[in-house]
């Protein structure tokens, strides 16, 4: 009986063991590898959607000021990489750059196609009619066309 007196019971230990620390190591880590591409490929995304937004809207928005012959003037739209600048005129190289309105683009977005886009006074026609084509650093593209009537689709 003196036997069953004195033993004890082992105590037990609070905390992790290193097998349990470096197995939750390890998900965090697989779990960061996985998302931070699918984030960057969302930022592309959202960076191409936001310019293609912008240059439509400085489309429509030349189109506008043009039928409703604002300034008694074309108005128009140029494209370069890192910008899209709404001018009044008949060409971007002969407008009035006071009225220049400018958006941003990111310069990791190069547009490629129609550069230049010059809304008739009155009637609202486009010049020039074709695609505006966005392209990302990680190759995807958005295509914006203007057709005839002045019509954009994307």
């Amino acid at each position: 009986m003196e036997f069953f007196n004195t033993y004890q019971r082992p105590s037990f230990r609070k905390g992790f063991t290193l097998i349990e620390m470096l197995l939750s190591v390890a998900v965090i880590v697989a779990i960061t590898g996985i998302s931070i591409p699918i984030y960057e490929s969302f930022q592309v995304r959202n960076e191409l959607d936001i310019a293609a937004v912008s240059i439509v809207q400085s489309l429509r928005r030349a189109e506008a000021l043009a039928q409703s012959s604002s300034g008694d003037a074309s108005w128009g739209v140029h494209i370069v990489s890192g910008s899209v600048t709404l001018f009044k005129g008949s060409s971007y190289a002969t407008r009035d750059a006071t009225l220049d309105e400018i958006f941003t683009i990111p310069t990791s977005i190069v547009p490629s196609g129609v550069s230049d886009i010059v809304f008739d006074r009155l009637t609202g026609f486009p010049q020039s009619t074709g695609t505006i084509t966005l392209t990302s650093n990680r190759g995807e593209a958005r295509n914006m066309t203007i057709n005839q009537k002045g019509m954009v689709n994307y």
